[in-house]
């Protein structure tokens, strides 16, 4: 039998041994370096002030700062091995972005506002409006959101070579306060394991009649596993009729996956409603849920957001030459469709082979605002006869 190389972490193999050596990574040993933690000497470190009667060895340096403008690299690890776990916490905005670049590419494979990553899609500095509310929990296999904005990643990523691992302030004036650990281990990666990728895209309004791209121009074999969603509604009335596609090596018109509906992708029925207070229901596994529901009190106004999530851990989608996938904005108008022009952000997760295509730019910063959730006031029903 092979020996064990300590990748695909689980219960049933939890008591195998291997020769994998487990690193961390955090502002208290930023290379990951074996017996060099919590160096940091009293003057040294960011949290200098608190440690001054204990010294050397008592959380002198737990944290980072990133100023307006400025990145700072959380990783660069060199050999082969994997991410298995990562944490974070402090400042949850759009203003962060996270970056992964795998083996020495110059593009990033991995590019999304770091609070999108953790399917946190509605939240900001400002907690003085509930649109921006930091309160989502978050309870699956791969992600995890526990209280107050503690992020977790289960993701395994893979390289063979190096792993940089980037976080970008690109606010106008702020700096942010970060906590994290990154978790890894330095192993041998067998030839058939793909690299993580994650793509952040979002669009304010959708253009009527035009379906929304989650991701597009993935070139390569592969297989995607995941869809992280934030949707802001513009209209009365239930939002998510819209139909999922996944157009796949060489689909033009038509896809070969075609959905049923929104909340059909993100394993809800019928409009995610709780039949005893006619509200939406939320809802966390480890596999699909609507998250976060703002504000959770109402139904059916327009200005009201959601966020989702779908990992296709047991069922991902594979593809050999390249995959677009996208869902439809569509309402209900009884009795028949209606198309709508929402607020709408996403995550596409996949792994692929190297090299992979360049991303589309990110949207600008301005583009990256959440504005103060407005509730709209239900449109008064047309009498019979009038």
């Amino acid at each position: 039998m092979d020996n064990f190389n300590g990748l695909g972490m689980n219960l049933g193999n939890l008591s195998r041994l291997s020769k994998a050596k487990t690193r961390s990574i955090s502002a208290e040993n930023p290379k990951g370096e074996k017996g060099k933690g919590a160096m940091a000497k009293v003057g040294e470190g960011i949290a200098s002030p608190c440690a001054r009667d204990l010294g050397q060895g008592w959380k002198v340096n737990p944290y980072v700062v990133i100023e307006a403008g400025k990145t700072k690299e959380l990783a660069d690890i060199t050999g082969s091995g994997a991410i298995q776990s990562m944490w974070f916490a402090g400042t949850l905005n759009r203003d962060l972005i996270l970056r992964f670049y795998w083996d020495g590419q110059k593009q990033p494979s991995v590019e999304v506002p770091l609070a999108d990553f953790f399917s946190c899609h509605w939240v900001s500095p400002s907690t003085t409006s509930p649109g921006q509310d930091p309160a989502v929990r978050i309870t699956s296999l791969p992600v995890v959101v526990n209280p107050n904005k503690g992020l977790n990643c289960y993701w395994e990523m893979p390289f063979r070579k190096n792993c940089r691992i980037t976080l970008e302030n690109i606010g106008p004036k702020d700096k942010y306060t970060i906590y994290y650990q990154i978790n890894y281990t330095l192993t041998e990666v067998p030839a058939d394991c793909a690299y993580f990728h994650a793509q952040f895209r979002r669009v304010n309004p959708l253009p009527y009649k035009q379906e929304y791209v989650i991701v597009d121009g993935i070139k390569g074999s592969g297989q995607y596993v995941g869809t992280s969603m934030g949707w802001g509604i513009n209209n009365n009335g239930w939002w998510g009729e819209g139909e999922i596609k996944f157009f796949m090596d060489g689909d033009l018109k038509f896809p070969t996956i075609c959905g049923t509906g929104t909340e059909d992708y993100f394993c809800g029925s019928y409009n995610f409603e709780n039949q005893e207070t006619h509200r939406y229901q939320t809802f966390s596994t480890p596999y699909a849920g609507l998250a976060q529901v703002l504000p959770p009190d109402i139904a059916y106004r327009p200005g009201q957001r959601f966020g989702l999530y779908r990992w296709h851990i047991a069922d991902p989608v594979r593809f050999e030459k390249n995959l677009k996938v996208t869902i439809q904005a569509l309402g209900w108008q009884g009795p028949r469709y209606l198309p709508l022009q929402d607020d709408i952000a996403s995550v596409a997760y996949w792994y692929q082979t190297e090299p992979h295509a360049k991303f589309p730019p990110l949207p600008a910063v301005n583009k990256l605002v959440i504005k103060p959730l407005v509730i709209g006031k239900p449109k008064p029903e047309k009498k019979a006869g009038k």
